[in-house]
């Protein structure tokens, strides 16, 4: 496999209704029982903020309004093939229909788990709990223009 030149940099966005996460899988036809919150790859031009709000409703249906940071988690392939930055952001459902309609059809199924109901299942990264259930937001600037 080739190395990667450069990390690549998703935003993901960590969604709690009446004390359940909303978690996704993202492993087309089921390959995996990993899980993990909706999100996906920045593109340039588009803030993290926006990032996450596109992210989640390609991928959910959902209408969010995307809050405070609340964590970062790196995942690699120890050979240099894979390398991502994540980081993810409290959000709130603003509108829309929890429906897969994912364009890329990676999503295939979701689900709204406990903090319990986790620790059961194949979940990455490992904090997404402690993110979810007991983190505290930290302060981000979102996409500033670079001044000269």
């Amino acid at each position: 496999m080739a190395r990667m030149k450069f990390p690549r940099l998703a935003a993901r966005g960590v969604i709690i209704e009446a004390g359940r996460l909303l978690l996704v899988n993202a492993y087309p036809g089921g390959q995996s029982d990993l899980w993990c919150a909706p999100g996906g790859g920045a593109e340039v031009g588009q803030s993290l903020l926006e990032t996450v709000a596109r992210e989640v409703f390609e991928e959910t249906g959902l209408r969010v309004e995307v809050g405070g940071l609340l964590g970062v988690n790196e995942f690699h392939r120890s050979d240099g093939s894979f390398h991502q930055v994540d980081l993810y952001f409290r959000t709130r459902i603003t509108g829309g229909t929890l429906a897969m309609d994912d364009p890329e059809g990676i999503v295939n199924r979701y689900a709204w788990v406990t903090e319990a109901e986790m620790a059961g299942l194949r979940v990455k990264p490992d904090t997404l709990a402690q993110m979810a259930f007991r983190g505290v937001e930290t302060v981000y600037a979102p996409l500033e223009e670079i001044v000269s």
